[in-house]
């Protein structure tokens, strides 16, 4: 019996010996790979499984190796889920290591300055590396979902670039974007300027929404808010576009024209003092700064160029001018 005990150690020390210098070398054989080649690890998936996976798909001509060794070293049960990218020049003990270590593929996505909720939630509805869990929620419904204390969901997203991993959900995606949009407010919020007429964080993200939409140079950004914050320390309607175009909603067909100036809607700052009641678009960190730090000045007015600048004016007989100069003659 003694004599057996001993012969199964003799042949598990063999083993190992064969394992520790046998494997390692095989495992620095390179993937069979040309370019760049993504390789997922579904949840639950062993590393069996994934050894047999590499091999099946010709990336490499061992399917045993990768496997015996992580056995030898306990790391067979240490793999990551997620999707990797396998890149030319790596070896099976490089891939090992890659899954060991959870260095999955960041995927990146681009909330776009002055797009609004909607068109935010139809981007993110087509990107096939997201798991829309949103799908047929209502913007209410939605709201509910993310706790967003606003109660409503326009401009409670921060325009920024956010990496994901493949199956990450929208719902993930767009608490990150909702947090870093109430940072943001609230670190502008605390350095604002004094005498603001704009009482609270909210008034602020409006006030940046209406900014991101008349900004064409980011240089006049703080331009723009010192005259629309002026207009409303004086009690002047703020008689900006975007918010009349904003409560036409989905009929806006692309031309704004003296009726919907005239036609009364919650938006419609043509007719209507103050500001609207929510946000009209998705605000930056550049447009919400401006919002809090007007800039300095006397003018009340001003009219688009058709370059993406304006002309600012400080009376409404100069401002008529600057009209009759670049818009009627347009």
């Amino acid at each position: 019996m003694r004599s057996m005990l001993f012969a199964v150690l003799a042949v598990a020390v063999c083993a190992a010996v064969l394992l520790s210098q046998a494997i390692p070398e095989r495992l620095q054989k390179t993937l069979n790979l040309d370019a760049p080649t993504p390789f997922v690890v579904a949840q639950g998936d062993h590393l069996r499984a994934v050894n047999r996976r590499l091999a099946e798909s010709g990336l490499t001509d061992d399917a045993q190796s990768m496997y015996w060794l992580a056995r030898y070293q306990g790391r067979a049960g240490q793999i990551k889920a997620g999707e990797y990218l396998l890149n030319p020049g790596m070896t099976l003990d490089d891939t090992l290591d890659m899954l060991v270590r959870g260095e999955v593929v960041q995927h990146a996505f681009t909330v776009i300055e002055g797009w609004t909720a909607a068109q935010l939630r139809s981007a993110l509805a087509a990107d096939a590396r997201l798991i829309d869990d949103t799908a047929g929620l209502s913007a209410d419904e939605l709201v509910q979902q993310l706790g967003i204390d606003a109660g409503h969901i326009e401009g409670q997203f921060l325009p920024e670039t956010y990496f994901f991993t493949a199956g990450s959900t929208v719902s993930a995606l767009l608490r990150r974007a909702h947090a870093a949009l109430n940072s943001a407010l609230e670190d502008a919020w605390q350095d604002r300027a004094e005498a603001l007429p704009l009482s609270s964080p909210y008034e602020a993200l409006i006030m940046a929404s209406i900014i991101e939409k008349e900004t064409g140079q980011a240089s006049e950004r703080r331009t723009i808010s010192g005259v629309f914050n002026r207009r409303l320390v004086k009690g002047m309607r703020l008689q900006t576009d975007p918010t009349v175009i904003y409560g036409i909603g989905p009929e806006f067909d692309g031309d704004i024209r003296r009726r919907d100036l005239v036609t009364d809607t919650p938006y419609n700052t043509y007719t209507r003092h103050g500001l609207p009641p929510t946000p009209i678009a998705l605000a930056g960190r550049a447009s919400i700064d401006a919002a809090v730090d007007p800039e300095d000045g006397e003018a009340l007015f001003f009219v688009s160029r058709g370059d993406g600048s304006h002309v600012f004016s400080k009376t409404l007989a100069d401002h008529e001018a600057a009209v009759r100069q670049y818009q009627l003659k347009r």
